[in-house]
């Protein structure tokens, strides 16, 4: 029997299986498992006539249900961004208020430009960053409250015949779900994968996650453009990076570095109640990274901005690599610098636009104020976010990368492929959208 003989019987058997049992091959097999150990365990213990029914049990029918395992999964996570958004508005209304009066007392300094510096660049640049902690926080808040009750070991539970049926299994949708906060401790929680080639793919898709980084762009855009649709503009960026990391999992599983999955077993904790203890630390640990990074990576960035800025310098490099963007609707020199300096960290997109347009005489919102400058439109503001979305991840990521692959090769790759994702889709959204509407 040659190969061509042996693959044909291998789908033969598969397709059969499938037929009879009207499952996948691996999740039979994983079900015999589990059937294996249950007969064994019946042999060595003795358990009561009439076991009781706990609470966990009872809630589990539910959110482990075959059908409707997933779409309560996708109405929690659309739950906690209606949340996030509601709560942390009058929030971020205050603060900005606080730091337009800062700003106006750091510009009446002398000399002229070091009340600009301070002005423009410190408080114009990071204070913008540092606007959106409340929703940073809030988002960290509910995905505590989330894990500690134990629900989102559930999520990986539901998710794994998916992420099965692209190559994977759901431990890697627990590293992807780790890359909501940030996407470096995501990546390194993939040294739990087993399988090499199922640890490289989560790797390469976990940068397409929505990290905590890029929220205060998704904030920024969706308050100046999508005021009554806030939560759902920021979910559906969520729900394209699942997505996309979903799809091209399958392709590089497929394509790049095929080969066997690994399986996947996990414990199922029972449900607890959070304490206010354990959320805060959660919370702390995820959002002074936040902070720290607006401290030093974003404070850094902004000045150099600033100082670019203040010389003229900053035009011309924006200015020569805007026409790569025009085809996706935001192909002002502004927008070019912000996605530059992006790459450093996602939130210096938020500090590049506070530091430039600070200055700006036209009133309102930030948000509002950069719509004005720019004259961009809602769909030019979804194209953009998700270009932020896809687009190259910061250096930090690419370092982690580069240090647990230990390759350039796939941290290059990731550069290149996420650019040119990011760029596609983006100039897709536009040029689709501009025939539609």
């Amino acid at each position: 029997m040659d190969k061509t003989d042996i693959i044909r019987t291998r789908d033969e058997s598969l397709n059969h299986l499938r037929k009879v049992h009207g499952d996948d091959a691996e999740t039979l097999i994983a079900d015999a498992r589990y059937g294996f150990i249950s007969g064994l365990m019946k042999d060595v213990l003795k358990k009561p006539d009439v076991e009781k029914v706990t609470a966990t049990d009872r809630i589990d029918r539910f959110m482990l249900n075959r059908w409707l395992g997933i779409p309560l999964f996708l109405a929690i996570l659309f739950g906690v961004f209606e949340f996030t958004f509601v709560v942390s508005e009058p929030m971020i209304f205050w603060i900005n208020k606080g730091l337009e009066w800062l700003s106006g007392q750091a510009a009446a300094l002398s000399p002229a430009w070091l009340g600009s510096l301070i002005a423009d660049g410190a408080i114009g640049g990071v204070g913008a960053v540092l606007s959106f902690i409340p929703v940073i926080f809030l988002l960290y808040v509910a995905l505590s409250i989330l894990e500690d009750s134990g629900y989102l070991a559930r999520a990986a539970f539901v998710m794994d015949r998916l992420m099965h049926r692209i190559g994977l299994h759901g431990r890697s949708f627990v590293a992807l779900m780790l890359g909501f906060g940030c996407s470096v401790p995501a990546i390194m929680s993939s040294r739990t994968i087993e399988n090499p080639k199922d640890r490289l793919v989560t790797i390469l898709v976990t940068p397409l996650m929505s990290c905590g980084g890029r929220l205060p762009i998704y904030a920024l855009f969706a308050a100046a453009f999508f005021t009554a649709y806030q939560g759902l503009v920021v979910f559906s960026m969520y729900a394209i990076g699942v997505i996309f990391a979903i799809l091209l999992a399958w392709f590089f599983r497929k394509k790049v570095v095929p080969g066997e999955s690994g399986h996947f077993v996990m414990e199922l904790p029972p449900y607890r109640l959070p304490t206010v203890a354990s959320v805060a630390v959660h919370t702390w640990e995820r959002g002074r990274a936040f902070i720290s990074r607006a401290g030093t990576i974003i404070f850094s960035a902004v000045v150099l901005i600033w100082l670019l800025d203040y010389f003229g310098v900053l035009e011309h490099i924006g200015r020569a690599v805007a026409p790569i963007f025009s085809p996706a609707g935001f192909g002002q020199w502004q927008a070019a610098v912000a996605l530059i300096f992006g790459v450093l960290a996602k939130e210096a997109v938020v500090g590049t636009f506070g530091t430039l347009f600070a200055a700006s005489e036209t009133s309102g919102s930030f948000g509002s104020i950069i719509a004005a400058q720019l004259g961009w439109t809602p769909l030019i503001a979804f194209a953009f976010m998700a270009m932020i979305l896809l687009y190259i991840p910061c250096v930090a990521t690419l370092g982690i990368i580069r240090r647990e692959t230990n390759s350039w090769k796939w941290t290059l790759f990731t550069i290149g492929y996420t650019l040119l994702l990011g760029w596609t889709v983006a100039t897709l959204i536009y040029q689709v959208g501009s025939l539609i509407i």
